[in-house]
């Protein structure tokens, strides 16, 4: 079975025992999690979409917090000893889906 499921403003296809690394989410390793914002679900020849689904994907925090690559916006205006820099690393969680109920 597969899903459409959107986590944190982000739409992700899942089906049961993938790894995502998702944007962060309260919890800490080894408690389970339930979306409840499904899309889409396929599972075989059946398709169901919009207010028709009642799935619930539901999850497990491997790690709770994970930084990402750093990212860096610099901001110069040449010849006006104008320069900005800032900086930052997305936080993401690693979860795994356990099942599509």
């Amino acid at each position: 079975m597969l899903a459409v499921v959107k986590i944190a403003g982000q739409q992700f296809k899942v089906k049961a025992g993938d790894s995502l690394y998702v944007p962060h989410i309260e919890g800490k390793a080894g408690d389970s999690v339930e979306f409840s914002d499904v899309l889409i679900t396929h599972s075989g020849d059946n398709v169901v979409s919009g207010s028709d689904v009642k799935a619930v994907v539901k999850a497990e925090i491997i790690s709770d917090l994970i930084k990402g690559d750093k990212v860096i916006a610099f901001k110069m205006k040449r010849r006006k000893g104008f320069r900005k820099k800032h900086g930052h690393r997305t936080q993401y969680t690693h979860i795994k889906v356990t099942a599509i109920a």
